[in-house]
């Protein structure tokens, strides 16, 4: 069975992002003139990560910052908003971005959002003079991407073929700093300590083909016999995952990087240890300035208490810089390579923590006793999960691994429609979602989506490794709520599976959910009617009961080898 993963937050601090400064010309008449931007903590005319680091150390009681971080009143008046003057208003200081009075984790926040976005709130300042000056204002031009852009505005050729056959990630929106679509690099760093060794012990060269190596459907450990092979398979070709590997042995013993539950400094050790003799900057596929994803990962001896598989961004509050590159996600656990012939769990298990690394949740909750899996039955098996499986429609869905043509959605207005699934495992695996009210860009919003999920391929593994427990093949229904929280610009799934408390301890809406939520068979075959009397086939309410009849059914037609008829109809 593979491991949970505790998912941990990991804090970055780090952004990609070029600021210019424009010097315009501006006529100086009484009224409101441009002199600066909120943010600008150390007055070079940028909002960067150089000021972010400034007020995340005041935020840490590491520095203080001065007058020189303020715009001080003089004789005349300052805005944010270029209102009138507000005569209690003694100085602004650019520090307090929301004008709270307080400068706190909520200016850090907005702070992000200016280093992100292309917005950012310039300072006025109210002159009476009638003249004409040539005065410098900031403005924030994008021209790398962060962990959470969207598209590129300068993009490859090759870029612009994978968007125009596939979807575009919804992911991109998010948190994840690793490509799911076109050429993704990781650095792995296979690292053991001077009391905790490793008792088989590989080259990096063999790592290297254990992690990055081509498809074999004779070896032993497959599906998961490459990692990236696993992930061409099952993105239909639309993400090329490479990388390389690193052999360390750190400086001092197991128990010195234990208690730092964000690894900071294992982390700074092993890239330093590299920095002068590897050019880090191969590991940043989308020329963001980003490493893509890392993977540290120690014996499994080190014990789970410490170094149990999880996976987070970086989270150092200096920014660790190598090559000029920020660190991305990273993985650190105690998944070890067995045996010349046995690294099935090595490559399951990170499988899992890179898909955390796109920006896809845990489909189960951390401290729910009944919630073990969160999908459960011969239908509930997903990678994100609790299963050595592949990703379900859901997760490919985010992931952008469906051709534009492999998506249908059902429409209420046309009447009775009878759609066609092909096997989930293929190349030619499709979906079916039917929408809760509008369909939102990106699939923010609350629909089903229909799949034929089959035991092939990347879900080959669940027959001898689920030996024990319902599977099969068959029509599987999931409920999902995409919707996502964008915090000043730092976007996250608003009902994201793995907390607790966003769920609601599994009493309100989720991420993802499975129709029919049992340990039995809930796949379904011809002649299953599917509708509000099947637990789960509701929508959620104002108040997350799934008690909103959807008042439709679907009726499971003829399987026909590789695929299977559905009809939605009004019922």
């Amino acid at each position: 069975m593979k491991k949970k993963s505790f998912k941990k937050k990991f804090i970055s601090l780090s952004a990609a992002l070029s600021v210019s400064v424009c010097a315009v010309t501006l006529p100086v008449m009484a009224g409101w003139q441009q002199i600066g931007c909120m943010g600008d903590l150390n007055n070079d005319s940028e909002v960067n990560i150089a000021d972010l680091l400034l007020l995340s150390k005041h935020i840490l009681n590491k520095l203080s910052l001065t007058s020189d971080n303020s715009y001080y009143i003089n004789h005349s008046y300052y805005s944010i908003d270029g209102s009138d003057p507000d005569d209690s208003l003694e100085y602004l200081h650019t520090a307090d971005i929301n004008q709270d009075g307080k400068i706190d984790v909520f200016d850090l926040i907005m702070m992000r959002k200016y280093v992100i976005n292309k917005s950012g709130d310039p300072v006025y300042k109210w002159s009476d003079d009638d003249s004409t000056t040539t005065s410098s204002s900031t403005s924030t031009t994008t021209t790398t991407t962060s962990t959470s852009s969207a598209q590129n505005s300068e993009t490859t050729s090759s870029t612009t073929a994978v968007t125009s056959e596939f979807i575009e990630a919804p992911v991109r929106d998010l948190y994840g700093s690793l490509p799911s679509q076109e050429n993704a690099e990781m650095v792995i760093f296979y690292v053991d300590f001077p009391d905790c060794k490793y008792q088989y012990d590989p080259s990096a060269e063999e790592i290297e083909k254990i992690a990055f190596g081509n498809e074999n459907a004779e070896d032993k450990n497959y599906p998961f016999e490459s990692i990236s092979a696993f992930y061409n398979r099952s993105s239909k070709g639309s993400m090329k995952l490479d990388g390389k590997v690193f052999r360390y042995t750190t400086k001092e013993n197991k128990s010195a990087y234990e208690g730092d539950i964000y690894h900071v400094n294992l982390i700074n050790e092993v890239f330093q240890a590299f920095e002068n003799s590897e050019d880090f900057t191969q590991f940043d596929s989308n020329g963001d300035k980003i490493i893509d994803a890392a993977l540290i990962s120690v014996p499994t001896e080190a014990g789970s208490e410490n170094w149990w598989p999880a996976a987070g961004q970086y989270g150092g509050t200096n920014d660790l810089k190598v090559d000029g590159m920020s660190v991305g996600h990273v993985i650190v656990g105690n998944a070890q390579i067995e045996s010349k012939t046995d690294y099935k769990n090595f490559n399951s298990s990170y499988l899992h923590e890179i898909g955390h690394c796109m920006g896809l949740p845990d489909y189960y909750l951390y401290t729910n006793e009944k919630d073990f899996e969160g999908l459960h039955g011969s239908a509930g098996y997903e990678l994100m999960d609790e299963a050595n499986s592949d990703f379900s429609a859901v997760s490919k869905l985010m992931l952008g691994w469906f051709r534009r043509s492999q998506i249908e959605v059902y429409d209420s207005s046309t009447g009775t429609q009878t759609f066609t699934l092909t096997n989930a495992q293929t190349e030619n695996g499709n979906c079916v979602i039917i929408p809760y009210g509008k369909l939102e860009d990106n699939y923010y919003s609350e629909f089903f989506v229909i799949e034929y999920t089959t035991l092939d391929i990347n879900n080959s593994s669940l027959k001898k490794d689920f030996w024990w427990k319902s599977t099969g093949s068959g029509i599987r229904v999931l409920h999902v709520n995409g919707e996502i929280n964008d915090n000043y610009g730092w976007k996250y799934w608003k009902y994201a599976s793995g907390e607790n408390t966003a769920t609601n301890n599994d009493e309100g809406k989720r991420f993802v959910r499975i129709i029919d939520d049992t340990d039995t068979d809930n796949l379904y075959h011809t002649g299953d009617v599917i509708d509000s009397s099947i637990s789960g086939f509701n929508w959620y309410d104002s108040d997350g009961n799934q008690s909103v009849d959807p008042k439709i059914k679907i009726t499971v037609g003829e399987q026909d080898g590789e695929s299977y008829t559905i009809t939605i109809s009004e019922k």
